[in-house]
């Protein structure tokens, strides 16, 4: 019998009694051994090489020094150096490497290498640069591949875990680099780290690192350093002041930390420093003083921490200033006008702090990139800008000041501007027609400045406004017919200003339109029918002005809520009460008295033409008083029939009820089942099914079991010959409504609920011992497949699939809770009832089903809280069984947080559980969300993964009444994904 793993035996043998027959010819000409042909090639063997890349690998070689990314020594032709860097290999690092002794460098970064990695490595005696970046390794870093000859090693970007060795840097005084960034470490850095005397380039960032490495691991001992980078971990404690022996740094970077206390105070005597970012963190206290001595700084990012105390003046003698973050911390005291000095300044954001004062003008004279002064407390004028700003500035954000005064006209020539926020000031200026002349204008905010006069006609020039806010100001006259210019447009929003004239139909032609807010104005007439033609339209709001009339036909406008439309004149709507004033012609009505003037002639005395008049005006009175008694007798005529029709009505379906349930009950008395049929909403007819329910389910396979019922995968082709795949759920029998007419008339709504985000209702089939629902397949499976069960072949969801899934399933709720009256529950919130199609778009399955119940008793909500933990609303646990929208908001935003992090609602441990909405508030708090972010989708943009996450934890609230609408929901996310988003949040 051939022993187990014989034959890879047999054939190492043959490629060393191979290798032992060639040789590199040296300077005497003789054949060597050459082990080094024998190791690339057994290396090679355990890679998968996709594109071909290693075909000159030739094992007949006597060496490979002529082979393809291999580099030898010409005196030796032994390998020295192995670059594999970015060729899409996959498989693992083999031993074989052990074989090239001469081998002093080995990139193989930018790879799909995974696997753990080999201790062996460090066998490799003459071993220096060691490059494994951008893979997929796995496990612990083994302790000796630090070792004493390693002078650059590279692990970053992989998904290395656990923590640091103690001992790993024993023996690393001659490593100058070294990279772990990236990585799912964690522990504290070991102190050892401090005898890495020669180091140059450390970076230990986007981990989980924890403790204090200033005190624990003396990394201010390590005074070559040049590079520091230990942000995006969970680092703590003060930063004690010494880092000015490390005389040389040139980046120090701390960011999105724990670090408290106060800033390093020497951290001046840095001369050379260029790059420093203590940003989002817990530091205190003022900016050092010794920060003027920073002259080569040129990116200083201190911002969203708790500094405090005077702007600092000296910062405008840093003429190589190019990146200056104060934002959001406590910082007073005014702007020096020395600023101007900083010419190569292109990025300024001092948002969120108390800085008074005027604008310095000679601030608006430097080439910006980006400006955001917002929520200051900074007064005066706008400064003009000079031709410099105009051709680099692309955001502007000025909003939440005290500016006054006009809207510069040289904003005009701002030829780059894309976004313009200057809300929330006092300009009590008009609206600047200058507005109309950015190309690239994408946001424009205005609201609450005091704004007077009317809207500019050309303020739809530029083609690319996506978002125009005008909202609380004085602003009157008409909308511009122009409106419908602004092609791009998604965002409308006018309300609270003294508009009026008519809404002017040319909005129909924003076909991007998704949010439309026209409330508290003095617009009149009808809303144009047209508008019902904007299927983008999400969010509608035209209450309190003086319209009138009916609504659009189609679209939102068929299922707009009543606040958004209360308080006009008249809005013809079954939703609304009060009077409804359709802009109808009137009547003609002819003039009673001029007949009789010109029959009794021009010199008949005033009495007998009042006598006339009076008659007249007697005799029109009678025949309108006949008019309205007649009408008023047709309608109580009408009334009468209808309802003696209705009656008879109620009658017959009454007796056809109790008949069926007659034969219901005596056929079940007797012990047979009665006959079923299966109802198609889309289908003329239906099939009947001879054999009994039984049939239906015979050819059926099993996939799945919820709170209510076990889904089953069957295929009708044979009963309704169009070869069709159907999802059959069989009902719990329990609680289920046992009336033919009442559960055909639930179902039947269920079944109008048709959106492209929704799983169709198909029909049902209904027996007093049985009720089934029918609906269309997924075949691509679920949400939880995707996310929790996904196999090792499959790849992981990518952040733009799991965004589009996010808000396609945000808009099949919205649909069921704004578009029905009362809205429709789904009651099972959770990623199992989230199907996918071929395009990854999301169909929400097993919707409204709480409606099939006669009561939610404890049976029932004790299943829901077992197949759905984590996903419940408190209040259903806590207090009592009402069940409403804000239950799914809930549980919608549970699904939010298992699709940002890639774990489960509830996460059981050894020793605890672990609940995901719990999990991520607490990291909110401590600043370090992102942490929690799953690593398998890759790269992802935190502008919009961080405002997704804080939606989550307000949908997640426990107080129902917090938890936005739906429809809310749908319109935030919208926002989110906005290309414009980028810049906003840049800020």
């Amino acid at each position: 019998m051939i022993p187990t793993g014989f034959p890879q035996l047999l054939c190492f043998s043959i490629l060393i009694a191979v290798a032992s027959l060639r040789g590199c010819k040296g300077d005497a000409g003789s054949l060597q051994l050459n082990d080094d042909v024998l190791g690339l090639i057994v290396f090679r063997s355990d890679l998968h090489d996709p594109f071909s890349y290693l075909a000159s690998w030739n094992e007949d070689d006597n060496s490979p020094c002529s082979w393809e990314f291999v580099q030898c020594n010409p005196a030796t032709c032994r390998v020295t150096e192995l670059s594999l860097d970015g060729l899409s290999l996959s498989g693992k690092i083999g031993r074989g490497l052990q074989k090239l002794q001469n081998l002093k460098g080995l990139s193989l970064s930018n790879n799909n290498l995974t696997g753990n990695i080999s201790p062996e490595l460090s066998l490799m005696g003459s071993l220096e640069r060691l490059n494994l970046s951008r893979n997929g390794l796995t496990g612990r870093i083994p302790s000796s591949l630090a070792k004493s000859s390693i002078k650059f090693l590279d692990l970053s970007a992989n998904a290395l875990s656990g923590p640091l060795p103690d001992d790993m840097f024993e023996s690393c005084f001659n490593l100058r680099f070294l990279s772990l960034a990236q990585n799912f470490l964690e522990g504290n850095i070991p102190s050892t780290l401090s005898r890495c005397a020669s180091l140059s380039n450390l970076n230990l960032s986007n981990n989980f690192f924890s403790g204090n490495p200033i005190f624990s691991s003396g990394l201010w001992s390590l005074t070559r350093l040049r590079t520091l980078d230990l942000s995006h971990n969970t680092l703590s404690g003060p930063i004690p002041d010494g880092v000015s022996a490390i005389h040389n740094l040139k980046e120090l970077r701390l960011q999105k930390n724990r670090f408290s206390s106060s800033l390093p105070s020497d951290i001046g005597l840095c001369p050379h420093l260029i790059k420093l970012d203590f940003s989002n963190n817990l530091f205190t206290g003022a900016i050092p003083e010794s920060g003027q001595l920073l002259n080569s700084v040129t990116l200083f990012d201190v911002s969203n921490n708790m500094l405090s105390g005077s702007f600092p003046q000296w910062i405008g003698d840093k003429i190589n200033l190019e990146h200056i973050d104060f934002s959001g911390n406590g910082l007073e005291g005014v702007l020096p006008l020395s600023m101007g000095n900083l010419k190569s300044l292109t990025y300024l954001s001092l948002s969120g702090n108390r800085i008074n004062g005027s604008i310095p003008p000679s601030l608006f004279d430097l080439g910006l990139d980006q400006v955001d002064l917002s929520r200051n407390e900074l007064s005066g004028s706008i400064p003009g800008g000079s031709g410099r700003l105009s051709e680099s500035l692309q955001a502007l954000d000025l909003s939440g000041n005290k500016l006054t005064g006009d809207i510069p006209a040289e904003m005009g020539l701002f030829s780059k501007l894309r976004y313009l926020n200057l809300s929330w000031n006092n300009l009590q200026s008009r609206m600047p027609p200058e507005l109309g002349y950015f190309q690239y204008l994408t946001v424009v905010d205005l609201r609450n400045s005091a704004l007077y006069g009317s809207i500019p006609d050309d303020i739809c020039d530029s083609a690319s406004l996506g978002i125009l806010q005008l909202d609380g100001n004085s602003l009157t006259g008409p909308i511009p017919e122009e409106i419908g210019n602004c092609s791009s447009l998604y965002l409308l929003s006018l309300s609270h200003n003294n508009i009026s004239g008519s809404i002017p139909e040319s909005i129909s032609m924003l076909k991007k339109l998704k949010i439309l807010k026209l409330e508290s104005n003095q617009l009149s007439g009808e809303i144009p029918p047209e508008l019902g033609r904007l299927e983008n339209l999400l969010a509608v709001n035209v209450s309190y002005n003086l319209l009138t009339g009916r609504l659009p036909v189609g679209g939102i406008f068929q299922n707009l809520d009543p606040s958004a439309m209360i308080g006009n004149l008249g809005i013809c709507s079954p939703l609304l009460k009060g009077p409804c004033k359709m802009n109808v012609p009137k009547p003609l009505v002819l003039d009673p008295y001029a007949y009789g003037n010109q029959i009794g002639g021009r010199n008949r005395g005033s009495e007998s033409s009042r006598s006339s008049r009076n008659s007249s005006h007697h005799r029109f009175l009678s025949i309108s008083a006949i008019i309205a008694i007649s009408a008023a007798v047709l309608i109580a005529i009408g009334v009468m029939v209808i309802s003696l029709v209705n009656i008879s009505t109620r009658r017959r379906i009454a007796f056809i009820d109790n008949a069926l349930e007659s034969v219901c009950s005596s056929s079940t008395r007797s012990g047979s089942l009665s006959a079923g049929k299966l109802v198609l909403f889309d289908s003329k007819t239906s099939a009947d099914w001879i054999s009994g329910p039984e049939s239906l389910l015979h050819k059926a396979a099993e996939i799945g079991v919820g709170a209510f019922g076990t889904v089953y995968k069957a295929s009708l082709g044979e009963e309704l010959g169009d070869g069709r795949t159907l999802a059959i759920k069989k009902l719990v029998t329990t609680n289920i409504i046992q009336y033919s007419g009442d559960f055909d008339r639930e179902v039947r709504i269920l079944g109008k609920a048709r959106h492209q985000n929704l799983l169709p209702l198909k029909g049902y089939y209904w027996t007093p011992q049985m009720q089934l629902l029918v609906s269309e397949y997924a075949p691509n499976g679920s949400l939880q497949a995707k996310l929790h069960e996904r196999s090792t072949s499959s790849p992981p969801l990518s952040w733009p699939i799991r965004f589009k899934i996010l808000l396609g399933t945000a808009k099949g709720l919205a649909h069921l809770h704004h578009s029905f009256r009362p809205p429709i529950i789904h009651y099972n919130m959770k990623p199992s009832n989230v199907l996918l199609d071929e395009d990854f778009n999301p169909k929400l399955s097993d919707f409204g089903l709480i409606r099939l119940l006669t009561k939610l008793d404890k049976h029932v909500i004790s299943n829901r809280f077992q197949s759905a933990l984590g996903y419940v609303a408190p209040e259903l646990a806590c207090q009592s069984l009402r069940v409403n929208e804000k239950c799914d908001i809930y549980g919608f935003g549970v699904l939010i947080l298992e699709l940002v992090t890639g774990k489960r609602s509830v996460e059981y441990g050894e020793e605890n559980m672990v609940i995901l909405n719990d999990h991520v508030r607490v990291l909110l708090e401590q600043g370090s969300v992102l942490d929690c972010v799953d690593s398998s989708m890759g790269e992802y943009p935190e502008e919009e993964v961080l405002p997704v996450v804080k939606l989550a934890l307000v949908c997640t609230s426990q107080i129902p009444s917090s938890r936005p609408s739906m429809l809310e929901v749908v319109q935030i996310l919208q926002v989110i994904k906005t290309p414009i988003s980028h810049r906003m949040e840049a800020f």
